[in-house]
């Protein structure tokens, strides 16, 4: 558990970390404000695009094997990204962080999941998840302090050290594991990878280049085609990377969508509002982070508790009741943000945000690993967290597009008027994840499988 959750942790930390920081690094690298974006965007985009082949290489070749080379290649990348000698340097060195970690994030999980016994499942991954939701959520709070403190480039050097303690650890402590008789999609890795890298592409360039913009608009249909195309290959291949037949049940299908629409929500609210509490309130990066403790902390108290919860009463019930916390919280920051707020009005949002993410992490995992059989794991994990990432990729987006047209930075009442709004349509994006959510059963069963799936896991 500390070895993937220590993996899982720099991981899901270095989504947001960089947030804080990409007013210094202007300053010290300079580049045009859509470089700067590529420092945060080129990172989602090599994690969204490689997480299904990555988990997919691991069934094949060696889940603890894949786990510990995407951990080394994160680890070098973070070093490169903080020797950068220019902002060009920085993109393509966070790009190749974003692929270590589109690897060894599934597998890790994979493999915690494989290294307990069911009845304490539930609890293990509420720990495992409490660590990851806090580094998403408090990705701005510590890029903000080595920001202020000691320098930018220390968010990427914070990995070094870490994770070259983990390699060895990983090679020695964590058990080989396979997916046997699995022969790996080439083509269904190339067809996602391609769908998901143009659909991701023309999200982020969209607001930039313009939505009507002739490499936004073949970016979008070549990526929608490539996924059709990947989509129908999951259901007429013998051996896809991701069977297709999987959503036909009510809890794999519920608990998908409902991980992207929360991150969809969660991710564009906490980019927007870190942003907010600096620009609009006028707070430094530590001290934003700082008042964001309440919604980051929360995590780590709730998350074994909803784990343990889950093993009892079903996992379904959990998520829901997580994600109504969660829309709850954001529509209540919509109602109270005005300039010179109070923190003191701020507390129930704050309260609300960490109490419903401390719920989701752990027993969505659950779900989603009691949906499938052992065999396809490897692909559930994969498909799972691709979504989420997605989901992040597009919230960032949806809610910045969102706040451009009914607001601004021109003053405090328009900055505020383009916040509230973002957050209403995160507010309502959750909630639409609650939903979806309450379409899984309490208690899920993974769908049987063809005979030769079957034997499949049967081997392994």
């Amino acid at each position: 558990m500390a070895i993937t959750a220590a993996a899982g942790f720099m991981a899901a930390l270095d989504n947001l970390v960089v947030t804080s920081a990409l007013t210094a690094i202007r300053e010290d690298l300079g580049g045009s404000l859509p470089e700067l974006e590529w420092t945060v965007s080129a990172y989602s985009l090599a994690f969204a695009v490689l997480l299904m082949p990555g988990a997919a290489l691991g069934d094949r070749f060696g889940r603890r094997r894949l786990f510990t080379l995407g951990l080394a290649v994160f680890t070098a990348a973070s070093a490169a990204a903080a020797l950068a000698p220019g902002v060009e340097a920085l993109i393509a060195a966070r790009a190749v962080q974003g692929a270590g970690a589109a690897v060894m994030t599934p597998l890790a999980l994979l493999l915690l999941t494989a290294a307990v016994p069911a009845a304490r499942r539930g609890a293990v991954l509420g720990v495992y998840s409490a660590v990851t939701g806090v580094a998403v959520a408090g990705g701005p709070l510590i890029g903000g302090v080595l920001t202020e403190h000691i320098s930018w480039q220390w968010i990427f050097w914070l990995n070094v050290p870490i994770g070259a303690s983990l390699i060895p650890l990983a090679r020695i402590r964590l058990t080989e594991s396979y997916a046997p008789r699995a022969p790996f999609d080439v083509l269904g890795a190339l067809l996602i990878g391609g769908g998901l890298l143009g659909l991701v592409y023309a999200l982020v360039n969209g607001h930039a280049d313009g939505w009507t913009s002739v490499p936004v608009l073949t970016a979008a249909a070549a990526g929608a085609a490539l996924l059709a195309a990947f989509v129908r290959h999951g259901r007429t291949h013998p051996h896809p990377v991701l069977p297709m037949r999987l959503f036909r049940g009510r809890a794999f299908a519920g608990i998908n969508a409902a991980s992207l629409l929360m991150h969809l929500g969660m991710f564009g609210s906490i980019f927007l509002l870190s942003q907010y509490l600096q620009g609009g309130l006028g707070l430094s990066p530590t001290e934003a982070g700082v008042r964001m403790l309440p919604w980051t902390a929360a995590p780590l108290l709730v998350a074994p508790f909803a784990g343990r919860l889950a093993d009892r009463v079903g996992g379904g019930p959990v998520v829901a009741a997580g994600l109504g916390l969660q829309a709850a919280g954001l529509a209540l920051f919509a109602l109270v943000l005005e300039p010179g707020v109070p923190y003191a009005a701020l507390l129930p949002a704050l309260i609300a945000g960490g109490v419903g993410m401390g719920l989701f992490y752990a027993p969505a995992a659950s779900v989603l690993m009691s949906s499938v059989v052992p065999a396809e794991r490897g692909a559930a994990s994969g498909a799972n967290n691709a979504l989420r990432e997605v989901g992040g990729v597009l919230g960032i987006a949806v809610l910045g597009a969102v706040f451009a047209s009914r607001g601004g930075f021109a003053s405090p009442e328009d900055f505020r008027g383009g916040v509230a709004a973002a957050l209403w349509t995160g507010a309502a994006a959750v909630a639409l994840g609650c939903l979806a959510a309450l379409l899984v059963p309490a208690r899920p069963a993974p769908k049987p499988v063809p005979a030769a799936a079957g034997r499949a896991s049967a081997a392994g």
